[in-house]
């Protein structure tokens, strides 16, 4: 199926997925063409490889091996850095995101909130912040970008600059989970 097909992406998805079907969340992950063997010794991690190589080689998939990363401790995977640490944002990305003026029309703030959005799991109360921005949006909402939209503008772009390392939940320590509900946001 050709790229820029409507239904291709998911069709390249499931033919990856039923490819390495007995591989997946035991020794690697598969999103579209973006593959990452894991474990967590040296000699397993290469064993693992080895074997997903040979899949490819056995499905002829070809490999981009210029865009290829091989046993690195920290890597830029599907727009987070990803290392021992756990899961960071991707400070090229923020950069860019920090010198942005305000936005001043409907498409600058769906942008805006679009790229900021990805990198929402970092930010907490993320909807709660940004919702001054969204209500500009709303239908029959007449566009003022006022001093409350600005300023949840300028604090979402602070929290992204010094966003949190997330780490991976140690099941076997306590730990709370707390959950608020709230008439106007998610999450």
């Amino acid at each position: 199926m050709s790229f820029g097909l409507c239904n291709a992406p998911g069709t390249f998805q499931r033919c990856m997925m039923a490819i390495f079907h007995d591989m997946i969340e035991k020794t690697m992950e598969v999103f579209m063409d973006d593959f990452s063997v894991f474990e967590n010794s040296f000699s397993t991690c290469l064993t693992n490889l080895e074997n997903m190589l040979k899949r490819c080689e056995d499905t002829n998939l070809a490999l981009n091996w210029e865009k290829s990363h091989f046993m690195v401790k920290e890597d830029i995977v599907l727009g987070h850095k990803i290392s021992k640490n756990g899961i960071e944002v991707d400070k090229a990305k923020i950069e860019v995101i920090s010198k942005l003026p305000h936005p001043t029309t409907v498409k600058g703030i769906h942008s805006f909130l679009g790229h900021a959005g990805f990198y929402r799991r970092f930010i907490k109360d993320f909807s709660k912040i940004s919702r001054p921005m969204t209500h500009v949006l709303e239908k029959n909402s007449p566009f003022i970008f006022s001093n409350e939209c600005i300023q949840a503008f300028k604090t979402l772009r602070e929290k992204l600059t010094e966003a949190p390392i997330l780490i991976a939940t140690n099941w076997d320590q306590p730990f709370e989970l707390m959950c608020d509900a709230s008439y106007y946001t998610v999450g």
